[in-house]
């Protein structure tokens, strides 16, 4: 699993409050090597990811890379020769459904436990010409279905502020990883909030760019309209560094977008002054909603206007569709782009007693619970006289929804709301309540819905009995193609929240 250093002597490398910028630093003046920074993340990893020695068992990672080591050699040279980036030597947690070529990508599937990648995903491309290192493969929900990393077939990911709760989905190996120092940063994937959620309960940054900013050209597909790659970080600045490497038009993914596909301007209010934030009060009030969050997110509201923002009141009038909306749309593409492990072409083979049985064996034993439920669903929203009565009409509707955000952003440049309406709940707690688990993407469905980004930053903590500190999330949501003014706040907050503690 790891791959120690012949030396003993290691530098003291403080990797709770290390970043890309801070790490580059410190390795262009040799104040520690790449190899030296990846071997504090193998051994940190290590010690947490599995239960082995008194560990806590975490399971962010499927599988830790043996040649880590000898990518940071390889990084180390660059150094070495003067062509290090900023990225070069940087330790990465990559998702499961991300491929890297030779190396196994299941999904944490037992349909795809044993394939082997022939291709490397567009954004592992961008950043194996940065020079970073890939630490391993993290777990997350099968085929990115679900919103805690319970539906793996390899087992669920443990929250590390807490490991009796769920660390979020579905890329909840992702923000563990980071989470607890088993790389500093990640990649992950969202497609309702599967970046943002577990970002919040793990307490880190995460990003959902604008759709098509980033290629998904080697990414397992789940919702083709709505999956979007992006980082897990601890600064805000770390995650706009990864944006910046990975972005950009691609010819092998025709829903890319080059830079000029969006010109953002602020709105009317906001010129040449700070951005102005719009907050949708009205979909605050609901039952659901934990009251620390309510309480915690007014706290951050406050703080923005200590900081100078204006704060204004918008009306999104059908956002409360938006749930529904994504629960007919979503399930309808899996159905389609799961349709493809028949058994015959890669990835698991069960025989049956006839040719068609072999399909439904196959796809019996290969997918979980939570992936066979979404493409019943989809099939049935999918099928021949329910197709306009389900499927047409959530795409109108979330049309409608999309219009709504951007007759809002007329008057204001940023919509912030609480990322998730509670902390990380306990592992197990919502598993026998399919509806319970999907009411807590309330609040992240809508960015991909409108294909707006959308990121979440660490906006303090609940506690709960027992003493544990639970970390919560504050949304920011800007128009297509304006991360520039999703990064510009964000950085404001989280220097102020810094300030605070």
């Amino acid at each position: 699993m790891e791959r120690r250093l012949k030396s003993t002597k290691m530098p003291k490398i403080d990797l709770k409050n290390l970043t890309i910028t801070k790490a580059h630093a410190a390795m262009n003046a040799g104040d520690f090597s790449a190899v030296e920074l990846a071997q504090a993340y193998l051994d940190s990893a290590a010690a947490k990811n599995s239960g082995a020695n008194g560990g806590p068992g975490i399971n962010a990672y499927l599988e830790i890379y043996d040649d880590v080591i000898e990518q940071a050699k390889e990084a180390d040279a660059r150094f070495k020769a003067k062509k290090a980036t900023l990225l070069t030597g940087i330790p990465f947690a990559i998702k499961d459904n991300i491929l890297i070529k030779s190396r196994v990508a299941s999904a944490a599937s037992k349909m795809l436990e044993k394939y082997h990648a022939v291709y490397d995903a567009t954004v592992i491309e961008k950043l194996k010409k940065e020079g970073v290192v890939f630490i391993g493969r993290a777990n997350m929900d099968e085929f990115a279905m679900g919103g805690s990393t319970e539906n793996s077939a390899f087992g669920v990911t443990k929250n590390p502020h807490d490991t009796t709760r769920v660390a979020g989905g579905s890329s909840g190996g992702s923000a563990a990883a980071v989470a607890m120092d088993g790389a500093l940063v990640a990649l992950g994937s969202d497609t309702g909030g599967s970046i943002r959620q577990p970002a919040s309960f793990c307490g880190l940054v995460g990003l959902k760019p604008t759709y098509g900013a980033v290629s998904r050209n080697g990414v397992m597909a789940m919702g083709s309209s709505l999956d979007q790659i992006g980082p897990f970080a601890k600064t805000v600045t770390d995650a706009e560094i990864i944006f910046n490497a990975i972005r950009g038009l691609d010819p092998l993914d025709s829903t890319t977008i080059s830079d000029k596909t969006y010109s953002p301007k602020k709105s009317d209010a906001g010129a040449g002054t700070k951005p102005v934030i719009g907050v949708p009060r009205h979909f605050l009030g609901g039952d659901g909603i934990d009251k620390t969050v309510l309480e915690n997110f007014n706290e951050s509201l406050e703080k923005l206007k200590k900081l100078g923002y204006e704060i204004r009141d918008i009306e999104l009038p059908n956002i409360g569709y938006s749930l529904a909306v994504y629960y007919i749309v979503m399930p309808a593409e899996v159905s389609s782009n799961l349709s493809r492990f028949d058994g015959v072409k890669y990835g698991l083979h069960v025989d049956g007693k006839t040719g068609i049985d072999d399909y439904f064996e196959t796809r019996a034993a290969g997918f979980g619970r939570e992936v066979r439920r979404r493409i019943l669903l989809g099939t049935y929203v999918l099928s021949s006289g329910y197709y306009d009565a389900y499927y047409n009409r959530a795409n109108a509707v979330r049309r409608i929804i999309t219009e709504d955000f951007n007759k809002a952003f007329e008057k204001v440049d940023i919509i912030v709301t609480p990322t998730t309406p509670a902390p990380a709940f306990k592992i197990g707690e919502k598993t026998a309540d399919p509806v319970a688990m999907y009411l807590e993407d309330i609040f992240t469905v809508t960015a991909n819905l409108t294909g707006m980004p959308a990121m979440t930053v660490p906006s303090g903590f609940s506690e709960v009995a027992g003493g544990a500190k639970l970390p919560l999330g504050f949304q920011m949501t800007a128009r297509h193609g304006d991360e520039a003014t999703l990064f510009e706040v964000g950085k404001d907050f989280m220097d102020e929240s810094n300030s605070t503690i």
